[in-house]
């Protein structure tokens, strides 16, 4: 058991591909994030299969789409939702029953009433334990500045992102001593809005040096009217780049926060002598829009602001440095069915992902997908069902209560033009329109499993 490796997971909330440095795309500082990337396999095309917090992580802890078990909101939304009960699958079970000594900390938000350790952790430090050593230590501060984000005046060595980092470095290190392999998990809540940076990362970046999202010049033209209304829902109708450049420079100095705090768990690994046998793998539950479309959060669309993910797997000991992966894969789907092949776990036979296996080995992948779809089912907003296919090229959105979305990545990569009623592109519509029914269906995806929705589907009957 001593040779079987430990198991470092680390998920962020709320975080562009693009604003990682090794990305290359925006001036955000990542240093530590970078390093991951160069030392292992760094995915340019991994993309998140629902850009909502808690469907999105049940979904990892169970291997399936968040619609063939009812998990399609946010519990936290008002609504009768559904959650992963305990008794479903769950993977990190398996790891536990084969001796792992497992640790989560931070962010949850899979269950209101159950914690990680119904699903296989023995231990579990919440990012509301935070909260409450904030409320002693600090009791005075107050923040106004609401969901837009504001300066912390908390110092970077107490505040949240550091934190949770020093507990699940406390954790590793138990676990350490004990002489067992472990699997620690970190959920960090940020940069998740409202971002709230702590000296130095609130002062890291000028608002007069933010450069202008690259789809910032919005027009809404036949898009969906549901884009427009988010607006009006926030409050925002009326910014301009001077409005958003200091809540761009906030979620640049949180990115950059939480890559220190990153810093500091990876760090530790190392000091334990642990690093060549430790697999680290770091992603986001999905992106944030922060200003790109006019828009703020992630809610009721589908561009790749908001499901273009981050995904960074290393592991020395067995996988060569400084690899790029350019095929489409599902950083939550998945990692379940990966992560049992690391290890020598057997695979469940319900989970949906593939395994990444023979992408992180430069093995052949036989018959390897060439697309990827995401979806959406609504949030605080009201209820609102997408359903999305990608590939290199193209982009369709199919929006079952309003117009549908095709965007040409080649010619418009910031996706501004709705091309859905271009005569050009009729016939790969109705292509991937075929595509998506056949995946949904296969996928248990109810959207499509009536007469009327397949229909409308299939033979592209929208106005």
């Amino acid at each position: 058991m001593s040779q079987q490796p430990n198991l470092l997971l680390v998920v962020v909330d709320q975080q562009r591909y693009d604003c990682i440095g090794f990305a290359g795309r925006y001036p955000v500082r990542t240093p530590n994030i970078d390093k991951l990337a160069r030392d292992g396999v760094w995915f340019t095309h991994a993309f998140s299969h629902i850009p909502l917090c808690s469907p999105a992580r049940q979904s990892l802890l169970n291997g399936r789409r968040p619609e063939t078990f009812g998990a399609l909101w946010n519990y936290d939304n008002g609504l009768q939702v559904s959650a992963l009960h305990p008794a479903s699958y769950a993977w990190p079970r398996e790891l536990q029953e084969a001796g792992y000594q497992m640790g989560y900390v931070g962010k949850w938000n899979v269950h209101p009433s159950f914690d990680p350790t119904a699903y296989g952790y023995d231990h579990y430090v919440s990012h509301q334990g935070y909260l409450a050593f904030q409320a002693a230590k600090y009791p005075d501060i107050h923040f106004s500045g609401g969901f837009f984000g504001e300066r912390n005046p908390i110092a970077v060595c107490d505040s949240q992102t550091h934190w949770l980092a020093n507990r699940a470095v406390q954790m590793m290190e138990e676990y350490a001593e004990r002489g067992r392999p472990w699997h620690v998990r970190v959920d960090f809540p940020e940069p998740h809005l409202p971002c709230r940076p702590s000296a130095p990362f609130s002062d890291l970046y000028a608002p007069s040096g933010v450069p202008i999202w690259h789809n910032f010049q919005e027009t809404f033209e036949h898009k969906p009217y549901i884009q427009r209304q988010q607006l009006l829902n926030w409050g925002i109708e009326d910014f301009t780049w001077d409005d958003w450049a200091p809540i761009v420079s906030r979620y640049y100095g949180m990115v950059s926060q939480v890559d220190d705090a990153i810093g500091t768990i990876v760090n530790a690994v190392e000091q334990l002598g642990s690093a060549d046998n430790t697999i680290v793998i770091f992603t986001a539950d999905h992106g944030d829009l922060c200003g790109a479309h006019k828009m703020m959060d992630k809610h009721y669309v589908l561009y790749d602001d908001v499901v273009h993910v981050p995904f960074v797997i290393k592991w020395p000991r067995n996988i060569a440095l400084g690899q790029t992966c350019h095929s489409f894969v599902y950083n939550l789907l998945d990692l379940p069915p990966t992560i049992c092949d690391l290890l020598g776990l057997k695979k469940h036979d319900a989970l949906q992902g593939r395994s990444l296996h023979p992408l992180l080995f430069s093995q052949p992948a036989v018959n390897w997908r060439d697309h990827v779809v995401s979806t959406y089912n609504g949030q605080q907003f009201g209820l609102y069902t997408q359903r999305m296919l990608r590939t290199t090229r193209y982009k369709y959105v199919w929006n079952t209560t309003d117009v549908d979305e095709f965007y040409d990545l080649d010619t418009d990569p910031g996706e501004l033009v709705n091309a859905i009623y271009e005569p050009e592109y009729q016939a790969v519509i109705n292509d991937y329109r075929g595509q998506l029914y056949d995946e949904l269906y296969a996928s248990g995806d109810g959207l499509v499993n009536n007469p009327w929705m397949k229909r409308q589907l299939l033979d592209g009957r929208k106005l």
